[in-house]
This record gives C-alpha cells, structure tokens and sequence, in this order.
C-alpha cells in the first residue's frame, strides 16, 4: 500500500483508508489539517470521561463528542465514518489490550460514544514551516511516546499517568518550538517538559512505550508535549469494560484547517 500523496485533501486520505488501500502512521499526511486522537466509551461511561478530558486538557483536548451509537463526526468530519476511517484501531477490555483491527464495523454498539481529542500532528506543518525538523519524518517512523510518572486530575472512574510525545529539537530551535506549538492549544499546545527524561519518569529514551524509537544527536533536547493516547494508559489503569481507540500513530484526519485552531 502506498502512502498517500501530501496533495491528497483529508476526504480523499480517509477513502483510501475506508476501501482498505492505506494503513500506516498520519504524520505528515495531508499536512495543514486536524488530525484526532479517538477514545469510544459505552454511554455509561461517558459523563465520567467528558469530566476528564475537561479537566485534564493538555494530554485530552477536546474536539467533538460524538453522540450515543452515531458514526459521522458531523461538526470535523462530515461525511466521514468513525468505525472505519482511521488507518487503525485498538481494542481494551476490562483494562487489557485485546486487539487491534482495520475497523470497528463489527463491534460497534449502539451506546457507544465518540471523543474526537486534539493530536500533536496537527502543529507539526507549522514546525516544518518554522524550520524546525521532525526526525520521526525524516524516517518515516511514528513519534516516541511514553508514560511518565505525571498523574492526570481524576474524574469518576477514570485516572492515571499522562503519555508524551517526544521530538528531539536542536538547542538553538527549542524556544522557537515552544513559541510555534503554544499557538495550538486544542492540539496539545506548549511542551510539558524539556530535557532530562527521568525527571518525568521515563527510564530508558530508547525504549518508549508506544511508537518508534529516535536517535537524539549532540547538541539537541529531548521536547516532550502531552499525548491523546493518554485515555490508553488510563484504560489500563482503569479497567473499564470497554474502550476502543486509534492505534497510535494513526488518526483520524479531520477536514479542519490547523490554522483554524490556532490562537494568537
């Protein structure tokens, strides 16, 4: 399967993925839109979620909340179909990652409700814009995340650790980093952390816990911003009965302009 040309618009991305001709890592696919993380809860579940994603806002900011055993994310994506538009799809059982699949046509239910959250792929056109190179890019990896030992606020049944991402940035372009990113708050924004990856928990760089491993080279930082595959690390901390998720990595691209989301 060939990836998707950087002219095709998100439509397009999204049909290739819905007739199975493409599967793989979004970054830098249709680049200057919305990318969405993807949490699906059962409807009891939901009020408890939307609390945490309203209280924990970096690592779960909020783009659209899908209503109970609806399909079309109509104020993103119209059109577009949550069961089989994303390039891919895990599944979490009483907290343990059971599968991922291609779609979740089979296992939909009619209560279940949608969270569409902000992805740190949406500002990273505005990175490259701004000169600063994305290494993951470069070897057409997926981004390094990792759980750390920052705690999320609880809300009802759900809590946990925050995951990162993390880009190795040159010295000299880490402000202008934090300067382009903090202009995308509904995509994560401003870093949480800069430098010494212990200091958050993370033991061992080379080894993240979701995504690609990254060389960092001399004379760069290790940036770390908050991650929407955070609801995965609280799913296993949780154990809800049920949460469906994107794989990470691979998210819903949204018809939304990036810079539509920006703020000054």
């Amino acid at each position: 399967m060939s990836t998707p040309t950087l002219t095709k618009t998100p439509r397009e991305v999204r049909e290739e993925i819905r007739a199975g001709r493409w599967r793989g890592v979004t970054s830098g696919v249709a680049p200057g839109y919305v990318q969405a993380n993807v949490a699906i809860l059962p409807n009891d579940l939901a009020f408890d979620f939307l609390l945490f994603c309203q209280r924990n806002p970096k690592p779960c900011p909020l783009l659209e909340v899908i209503e109970p055993g609806l399909t079309e994310p109509v104020l993103t994506t119209p059109g577009g179909d949550i069961r089989t538009d994303v390039p891919g799809y895990r599944i979490y059982e009483n907290g343990e990652y059971t599968a991922e699949v291609e779609s979740l046509v089979s296992v939909w239910r009619d209560d279940l409700v949608t969270f569409l959250l902000g992805c740190s792929f949406s500002f990273e056109a505005a990175m490259t814009d701004a000169g600063i190179p994305l290494r993951h890019q470069e070897l057409g990896r997926n981004v390094s995340m990792y759980i750390t030992n920052i705690a999320t606020t609880p809300a009802g049944v759900f809590s946990g650790p925050m995951v990162v991402s993390m880009r190795p940035i040159k010295q000299s372009q880490v402000v202008r980093a934090v300067q382009v990113t903090s202009r995308f708050p509904a995509t994560h924004g401003a870093p949480v952390h800069l430098g010494d990856p212990a200091a958050i928990g993370i033991s061992d760089i080379s080894r993240p816990d979701f995504g690609d491993p990254v060389d960092i080279y001399p004379g760069e930082v290790p940036v770390f911003w908050a991650c929407g595959v955070t609801p995965q690390a609280v799913a296993l901390n949780c154990k809800p009965s049920l949460m469906l998720t994107h794989a990470p990595g691979m998210m819903l691209i949204t018809d939304q302009r990036d810079a539509d989301y920006a703020v000054l």
